[in-house]
């Protein structure tokens, strides 16, 4: 049976009421339209079950989508030190669930207000609103950020400070998509390169 992730039930009530009401008050073939919207609602907040690797020392992608970026940098916000990140493109066509990287403890979570710019361009994941969470792991401070895009206008974070996550475990999504930054210890080897396809909870993005 198909997973949907429980953001997109209200949308999936509400199209399927609208389909059978068309269905009974005009004709069938009228709910052809509704119901290819049904469909699609279906299939864009669909939440399958992932393989989460066992190996120690890794981390997981948090998103379903295209590595577009990797880098040394300076995050100065949160961690405040140099770090690796890791971007993730997710088209409308990827699956929108978000998972930890790896095992830790939810040190903080803020919903940072901003523009809806295009998400795979290097200012968006500063200007456009966003949540960002905060992990303290064995590792050291991990950082996902969930950036709202020109289609995908809203991120959702379901834990909060003092939440445990496991490797791999649901945490949020974004509505029909965007981008997520990863922002790993200096120390890691990323295992991954732009361009390359991920897959949230399955494929091993670094290794420390």
């Amino acid at each position: 049976m198909l997973k949907i992730a429980p953001e997109g039930w209200p949308f999936v009530a509400v199209t399927a009421v609208v389909t059978v009401i068309i269905y009974l008050i005009w004709q069938p073939w009228i709910a052809v339209l509704p119901l290819i919207v049904f469909l699609f609602i279906l299939y864009f907040f669909r939440d399958p079950e992932r393989t989460i690797p066992e190996e120690e020392d890794i981390f997981v992608s948090p998103a379903d989508g295209k590595v577009i970026l990797v880098k040394n940098t300076l995050e100065e916000e949160y961690i405040k030190d140099k770090v690796k990140q890791i971007s993730i493109f997710m088209s409308p066509f990827n699956v929108h669930v978000n998972r930890a990287p790896c095992d830790g403890t939810v040190e903080k979570v803020k919903h940072t207000p901003g523009g809806f710019s295009a998400a795979y361009t290097d200012e968006a994941s500063l200007s456009n609103e966003n949540i960002a969470m905060l992990l303290i792991t064995e590792y050291g401070r991990v950082l996902v950020r969930q950036v709202a895009g020109l289609i995908a206008r809203r991120a959702v974070c379901r834990v909060g400070p003092g939440d445990t996550l496991k490797r791999g475990q649901r945490y949020g999504m974004i509505k029909f998509s965007s981008r997520v930054d990863l922002y790993l210890p200096e120390a890691v080897q990323v295992l991954v390169k732009v361009g390359q396809k991920v897959r949230a909870g399955e494929t091993i993005v670094a290794r420390k």
